[in-house]
């Protein structure tokens, strides 16, 4: 046991070292197909398809991209759902030496345009109920293709129809299009074979997207190295194999959905049950009848589990882990959920852990036979976490709080075109490792567990989202009526933080609440949007002149749980 690493002696089972293949993320996948052909890769509403048949469904993809004119060094947008194509699409752009954009598919029009011109994609994969606000983009490089998916691409006739009737007839239709291409129809047609390119390990394989103190997310560039090490960590750590399911509701354009719901289980050859979106009801019902083994999830949705009835009583015996991130876990949403199990004849404990996108994901988690109060748990193998004195690269003493910082394979290349948020984040320690200071603070103890504080960041955590004060910050300042705006998050018992907004409006201007939220709809995805304005005639100030959104926070917090 090394003493800069005392957690290794929690590992029971897991290796402490893992061999990660220097290859590209399709011959992982072309791996797993010539290892288990015929297990089923995903499950999407009942259609199922073998590892067999998702290669043979990536191959047809790259080639149809490659007919289009995607090659090497490439950008793929893809703005879609949990679901097949999505997957499909993501692998297959790897193939050609691609690489894919990954965003959410109710992005809005300028959000679009924001990224596009970041990625300097020129086709686009989203789906038909999103085409109007994809095309009403005007990137700086207009798009060649816009490729259209819908959800009952892969659905069974009977499934089809009952999605048209309670959906699908009230999505406007596509008018023509020259750009437009049909997902099936382009798949299903006939085109020249795709060679495989020639690319490293180290190249990279995807862009997610997230954010920091600008207005605009930044673009976070992850290698297929990445991805294969952090699947292949996570799946070492939940000891995933071939027979095992999960119940992919976490998104793929976030590095929670997708590194662990997908790409760690398809390293591992297991099954992942593709879900485009999210309802307590609809997952109580896919637990019952699919019957997973794994669940990953956000605070919120073991909190929302816990609330439906449906499943209180019922069998629960097939969980055989659970984890939960991207956000604290309050102590009782995890009592309860692990009573509701243990009611269902289950013994799960609902573990905690902790990731950010710049290192794909997850990186560390609790031991699957261990509970610490209050910890995210202990680094993944190869991975190294320390703390650190904020600002600066010397590491603090044993049970001191300071920045969080990570080393190890699954670290990000970089942020896109931002060589100074890059050098800021990735820095070379004097023990030669190359270090990503997270911007979270936390502390460590003496056996290794590491336990989380607080985001140094200004970043909001909404429903396991990221939301970015300064991006809605800078919408509502464009309205004309808006002179100043700062946005917070305040506790919330279902949404972990609810978004709230402190405006002053501008001296004889008039505006309503509903006004500046609707404004704020045009421009923002759902969540980043305030729940709530609360006016007033000015913002406290720090003694440097920044608005002090700490206080206002507090003062919120303070008035809120005042007595009535």
């Amino acid at each position: 046991m090394s003493a800069a690493a005392p957690w290794l002696r929690f590992y029971g089972k897991v290796p402490d070292r893992l061999d990660y293949p220097a290859c590209s993320l399709y011959r992982m996948i072309a791996d797993t197909a010539r290892r288990t052909p015929d297990a089923p890769a995903w499950d999407f509403f009942d259609t199922t398809a073998s590892y067999r048949a998702l290669l043979a469904s990536i191959d047809r993809c790259a080639d149809a991209l490659h007919a289009l004119g995607l090659g090497q060094g490439d950008r793929l947008l893809i703005a879609l759902p949990t679901m097949p194509q999505g997957v499909i699409a993501f692998y297959a752009a790897g193939k050609l030496g691609a690489v894919p954009a990954m965003i959410h598919p109710l992005s809005t029009t300028p959000e679009i345009e924001h990224y596009l011109d970041a990625s300097g994609a020129e086709i686009a994969l989203t789906l038909d109920a999103c085409y109007a606000r994809a095309v009403a983009a005007r990137p700086q490089r207009p798009l060649r293709h816009l490729l259209l998916a819908r959800i009952g691409d892969y659905l069974s006739p009977p499934k089809r129809l009952v999605f048209w009737w309670r959906k699908g007839r009230h999505i406007a239709p596509v008018p023509a299009d020259p750009r437009v291409r049909g997902w099936r129809e382009l798949l299903g047609a006939a085109h020249p074979p795709a060679r495989e390119a020639e690319c490293s390990t180290h190249d990279a394989a995807a862009i997610l997207f997230s954010g920091g103190t600008t207005a605009l997310p930044k673009g976070i560039v992850l290698s297929h190295r990445n991805f294969i090490a952090q699947g292949m960590q996570t799946a070492a750590w939940g000891g995933l194999g071939a027979a095992d399911s999960i119940l992919a509701i976490l998104p793929i354009f976030h590095g929670f959905g997708l590194g662990v719901c997908v790409n760690a289980v398809f390293m591992a050859g297991g099954k992942s049950i593709l879900v485009p979106s999210f309802d307590a009801a609809g997952v109580a019902r896919l637990l019952r009848r699919k019957r997973p083994s794994l669940l990953v999830g956000v605070p919120t949705l073991y909190a929302a589990l816990t609330q439906d009835r449906r499943l209180a009583g019922a069998d629960l015996s097939f969980l055989r882990a659970a984890f939960c991130g991207a956000d604290t876990l309050p102590r009782q949403v995890k009592e309860r959920f692990e009573a509701m199990v243990a009611a269902g004849g289950g013994e799960v404990r609902l573990l905690e852990g902790y990731g950010l996108t710049e290192a794909v994901t997850a990186i560390m988690a609790m031991p699957v036979d261990c509970y610490r109060e209050g910890s995210i748990g202990v680094p993944f193998p190869d991975m190294r976490a320390c703390i650190c004195r904020p600002g600066g690269e010397d590491e603090l003493a044993v049970g001191e709080e300071g920045e969080i910082c990570i080393s190890g394979p699954a670290l990000m290349q970089g942020y896109l075109d931002q060589p100074e948020a890059t050098a800021e984040a990735l820095r070379r320690h004097a023990d030669g490792r190359l270090w990503l200071h997270t911007g979270d603070l936390g502390s460590r103890d003496a056996d290794g567990f590491f336990y989380f504080s607080v985001r140094l960041k200004r970043m909001i955590k909404s429903s396991g989202f990221n939301v970015y004060p300064a991006q809605v910050e800078a919408v509502l300042g464009r309205h004309p009526a808006v002179a100043e705006a700062c946005v917070v998050g305040v506790p919330d018992p279902d949404q972990v933080e609810r978004v709230i907004a402190f405006v002053v409006l501008r001296e004889s201007a008039d505006a309503s609440a509903a006004t500046l939220i609707d404004h704020c709809r045009e421009h923002l995805i759902k969540w980043s949007c305030p729940r709530e304005i609360a006016f007033r005639t000015g913002l406290p100030k720090t003694l440097v002149g920044k608005i002090d959104y700490r206080a206002l926070r507090q003062a919120y917090i303070d008035r809120e749980q005042a007595p009535t």
